[in-house]
């Protein structure tokens, strides 16, 4: 007879204790590694496809995916007569699971990158191949040991509600760790190698009558740690890694001296070039039309004028305008520490005449006095990583209110052609604020695909419909604000982008499922 989920048999039994916390620490030790797994998850895809709220979806949704399937055959298998044994089992098969983890990167990452998909489709398939198994087998665990704790405790409320809020707690405890402290100090791969031991150890006091299965599953976790080694899945591909980005410098590419000419790249985006023997002298065909922008409108004050970059990167327009015009004012609101870092002492950035801040630009704004700058650059948009707060018509206002009489306002976006739907939302949002609204490109794509644009934005004359570059490489742009507002999408369809609503993704989409790329 059944009594309260017991038998009889099992009501009569007095409750372990020991065990019970045991199945305590098991639960919250696990929930908190799969929400190690599934923070980690959107720093080790990064490099593959960047951070978006699609690779975040990816992750989140196939995790839960996994998590369900688990605690679906986690009650049938206890149902079915699973004892501790098979708890530590599904312990040490979530283990085994998440040291390969870096073995699958190894093997999906590199067919992924070959066959030319969107963004939302790697993002998805590379979730989904790394992190299903494992949190599979880590859904497993939770309704197997509450059934166990039932048999051996009657309080069937007591039971189910401590499991569910140490389950809640470790996943808690997981997430604060891993994001704030783990991911920082140990790394994307040192944090799932360690995830993956500390499952196997915990897997330890349930199987502890069946050594030789244990010993099965150590030395399987032995050889997915080998061959992770010889596949190089523990070799880190970031130069440094910090909570925002894995951070890598290479050469540019076609460069006649080695080192002269490097690339910053954050996650899988190229952020900026530098040039080490001339600080004016800008590669990036965008940054160049920013930097002509800005000194043709400032004219002679441009020398003399105040600057505020918002994003750092590179650092190679604000060391250029410095090293062009040593009296100007330049200020940065560059939002990772370690990226001024790095840009410091691998990518020729001499900040000493630079006033950084390492905050978020809308704070460094909002900080800021009215008119306290004559130029505001904006080179935070890279690929589909859109902050969506430094786009809006609320933002637009304080920046606006922050410029002095006479100042402009630029920034560059990348976005589909000939239609930019973002683009256009961007110019109708910037025309509240601003008499002269102009989009630019330095040339005309033969066909569809991305593009990045310069936008610029002043109370000034109508620039030319084309720009010759006065500095720097031989470089012309031409302004299609006109021609680009009036094909396609009407402009009256497309929304003004407020705090309340910045559709980023729906308006790249054609981004994000075409073929992606940086």
């Amino acid at each position: 007879m059944i009594v309260g989920g017991l038998t009889e048999g099992d009501a009569d039994r007095p409750a372990d204790s020991r065990v019970l916390f045991l199945y305590g620490l098991v639960v919250f030790l696990s929930s908190a590694v799969v929400m190690v797994l599934e923070i980690t998850a959107g720093r080790l895809i990064a490099p593959y496809v960047g951070v978006s709220l699609y690779s975040w979806t990816s992750i989140i949704g196939v995790v839960l995916a996994g998590l369900s399937l688990g605690n679906w055959a986690g009650g049938i298998w206890v149902d079915a007569g699973a004892e501790d044994r098979q708890a530590g089992l599904a312990l040490a098969a979530s283990a085994v699971t998440t040291l390969g983890v870096l073995l699958a990167l190894t093997v999906i990452a590199p067919v992924v990158q070959s066959q030319p998909m969107g963004l939302l489709s790697a993002s998805f398939i590379l979730s989904l191949g790394l992190f299903f198994l494992p949190a599979a087998c880590l859904g497993l665990v939770a309704p197997m040991l509450t059934t166990l704790a039932l048999r051996r405790d009657p309080r069937a409320g007591h039971v189910v509600g401590r499991m569910h809020a140490l389950a809640a707690l470790g996943s808690i405890v997981g997430t604060f760790a891993t994001g704030f402290v783990l991911i920082q100090y140990l790394g994307t791969r040192s944090v799932i190698v360690a995830a993956g031991i500390a499952l196997l150890i915990l897997s330890a006091p349930l199987l502890r009558r069946s050594r030789g299965l244990m010993a099965a599953v150590t030395l399987a976790a032995g050889l997915i740690l080998a061959a992770d080694y010889l596949r190089q899945g523990l070799a880190d591909p970031c130069d440094e890694e910090s909570q925002y980005y894995c951070i890598r410098v290479v050469d540019f590419v076609g460069t006649e001296e080695p080192g002269d000419t490097r690339t910053l790249v954050l996650d899988h985006l190229i952020h900026g070039i530098a040039y080490g023997p001339d600080g004016t002298l800008l590669f990036a065909p965008y940054a160049h039309l920013m930097d002509e922008l800005l000194r043709r409108h400032l004219g002679a004050d441009a020398a003399n004028a105040r600057y505020f970059f918002a994003g750092g990167g590179s650092y190679s327009q604000p060391r250029a305008v410095l090293t062009a015009f040593p009296d100007a004012s330049v200020e940065v609101a560059e939002l990772d520490p370690v990226v001024t870092q790095v840009a410091r002492e691998l990518m020729f950035a001499d900040t000493t005449g630079m006033a950084v801040a390492h905050t978020d630009a809308r704070m460094a704004l909002a900080s800021a006095l009215p008119s306290s700058f004559d130029a505001v650059v904006g080179d935070v948009f890279h690929d589909v990583a859109v902050p969506y707060h430094l786009a809006t018509r609320e933002y637009v206002s304080l920046l606006r209110s922050r410029l002095a009489p006479g100042g402009i306002y630029v920034l560059n976006v990348v976005d589909g052609f000939p239609d930019p739907l973002l683009v256009k939302s961007i110019v109708k949002t910037l025309a509240e604020q601003f008499r002269q609204v102009d989009v630019w490109i330095d040339h005309v794509p033969a066909g569809g695909g991305r593009v990045t644009y310069v936008v610029s934005a002043s109370d000034g004359p109508a620039p030319p419909p084309e720009l010759e570059s006065a500095n720097g490489f031989a470089r012309s742009w031409l302004r299609i604000t006109e021609p680009l507002m009036n094909t396609g999408t009407p402009v009256s369809a497309l929304p003004v982008l407020t705090d309340d609503f910045v559709p980023v993704e729906r308006l790249v989409s054609r981004l994000l499922t075409g073929i992606s790329g940086s």
